[in-house]
C-alpha cells in the first residue's frame, strides 16, 4: 500500500490513508496537497469529496512541512558554492534596452574603428544604454591577423586607437560598451581581450579569454588561438550603470562552471562576444546561449560579427538576447544589422521564486570552488 497510485489511495479508508499520510516516502510527499485539499477549520478532519471518507489533514500538513525544512538543511545548499553564493544584488536601474551590433569586418582597421562607431551611435539613438560588440571587430580572424593588429591597451590613446574610440563614444553617449574584443599586446604576448566602459568613458575591467579556441574537427575545420594567443587567468564581473555583468569571449560559453562563477557572484547579465563558425554555429551557438541562461537564471547576450563567405574564417552570426526561462527574446540572421532589444531584471526574481534552483542544491554531494575568491579571503 505505500507505493499506491493517488486512485487506489482515494478508495482506501479514512485509517489507511492517514497512515500513508505518515508514511508516504519523502519523495512523494509534496504530492500530498494536491490528494488531500486543505481547508481552514477547528476540527481535526475535513471532507474530502468522496462520501464518508475522512483525512487527517494536521499531519499531512505538519510533516510535509517539516520535512520540506529537515531537506533543505540536510542537502546544505549554501555549500554548492564555494565561498557561499552572493546574494544578488538590486541593480541600479531595472529596466533598459541592450544594443547587439552585428558588424562585417574588413582588412581595413581604421574603417572598422569609424564603422564600430556608427554603429554604437545608431544604437544609443534607438535608446541602447548597453551596446555589445562581437568578438575581433577591428581586424580579420585569424593568426596571422592578430600580432598585427593588435594594440597596446595598456598605452591608450594612439597605442590603442580602438579603445581610444570607445572610451569616446562611451563618456559623450553616456552609456555603457562591452567592447567586444581585439588583439592586445602586453609585452611579449597577445591576448584576445574586451574592454568594458562606463558612462564616463573610463575602463572599468579587462577581460582576456580564458579558453582558447583550439580544435580539429577533420574536413570541416580547424584553428589554434594558442599558436599566437595566450589565455587570460582571471575571471571578469563588473559593475555598471545597467547591472552586474560577467564577461566571456567565444569559446568561455563552452564551460558552464565559468557562467555558475559568474552567477555565484552575484551577476545578472553574461555578454558573451564570440565568433562561432559554420560547423559548431548551427549545432551550439544558441543552444549554448539558452543552456547558460536558464542554468543560471539570468540574461545572457552574444554578439558576432556578420557573416563573410570569402573570407579565411567565416562567422555563424545570429547575435541573440537570451531570457532567464532560456527564451529567445531577440535575434538576427547572418548579415549585418544591430539589435536593439529589452532587458528587465524584475524577471529573474520571478524566475528564482518560480524555480527555487539555489535552494534545491546538493551541497553535501557537491560543490563549485571560486578560486580565486576564495583565496582572497
Amino acid at each position: 500500500m505505500l507505493y499506491s497510485s493517488p486512485v487506489s489511495i482515494l478508495r482506501s479508508s479514512a485509517a489507511s490513508r492517514s497512515a500513508l499520510v505518515v508514511a508516504w516516502p519523502l519523495a512523494q510527499r509534496s504530492y500530498l496537497p494536491h490528494l488531500f485539499p486543505v481547508q481552514q477549520t477547528d476540527s481535526k478532519f475535513d471532507k474530502i469529496g468522496a462520501r464518508h471518507n475522512l483525512v487527517k489533514v494536521t499531519t499531512a500538513r505538519t510533516i510535509t512541512c517539516a520535512s520540506a525544512s529537515s531537506m533543505a538543511s540536510s542537502f546544505s545548499p549554501e555549500k554548492a558554492r564555494v565561498p557561499p553564493a552572493i546574494e544578488l544584488p538590486v541593480p541600479p536601474i531595472s529596466k533598459f534596452k541592450i544594443g547587439l551590433c552585428q558588424l562585417s569586418v574588413t582588412a581595413d582597421k581604421e574603417r572598422n574603428i569609424a564603422h564600430a562607431r556608427l554603429a554604437i551611435e545608431e544604437a544609443a539613438e534607438k535608446g541602447a544604454k548597453l551596446v555589445l560588440l562581437p568578438e575581433i571587430w577591428n581586424s580579420p580572424y585569424s593568426n596571422d591577423s592578430f600580432p598585427v593588429y593588435a594594440e597596446d591597451i595598456n598605452a591608450g590613446e594612439d597605442s590603442s586607437p580602438s579603445t581610444t574610440m570607445l572610451s569616446e563614444v562611451a563618456r559623450s553617449l553616456k552609456i555603457t560598451i562591452v567592447g567586444g574584443s581585439i588583439p592586445e599586446r602586453c609585452g611579449d604576448k597577445l591576448y584576445n581581450t574586451c574592454c568594458i566602459f562606463g558612462t564616463d568613458g573610463k575602463l572599468k575591467a579587462k577581460h582576456r579569454k580564458i579558453h582558447l579556441f583550439d580544435i580539429n574537427i577533420p574536413g570541416k575545420i580547424t584553428f589554434e588561438e594558442s599558436k599566437t594567443l595566450t589565455a587570460g587567468e582571471t575571471p571578469t564581473v563588473v559593475d555598471t550603470d545597467v547591472g552586474r555583468i560577467g564577461i566571456g569571449i567565444c569559446y568561455d560559453i563552452r564551460f558552464q562552471e565559468l557562467a555558475a562563477l559568474y552567477a555565484a557572484r552575484g551577476a545578472h547579465l553574461l555578454c558573451y562576444p564570440g565568433a562561432f563558425n559554420m560547423t559548431t554555429g548551427p549545432l551550439h551557438w544558441e543552444l549554448l546561449q539558452r543552456a547558460r541562461a536558464v542554468d543560471n537564471q539570468l540574461y545572457v547576450a552574444t554578439c558576432s560579427p556578420a557573416r563573410d563567405a570569402g573570407s579565411g574564417y567565416v562567422a555563424w552570426g545570429h547575435s541573440t538576447l537570451v531570457g532567464p526561462f532560456g527564451e529567445i527574446l531577440a535575434t538576427t540572421e547572418h548579415e549585418e544589422a544591430t539589435i536593439i532589444s529589452e532587458i528587465d531584471y524584475s524577471v529573474l526574481e520571478l524566475r528564482r521564486t518560480n524555480l527555487p534552483l539555489q535552494k534545491q542544491r546538493r551541497g553535501d554531494l557537491y560543490s563549485l570552488v571560486d578560486v580565486q575568491r576564495l583565496n582572497s579571503q
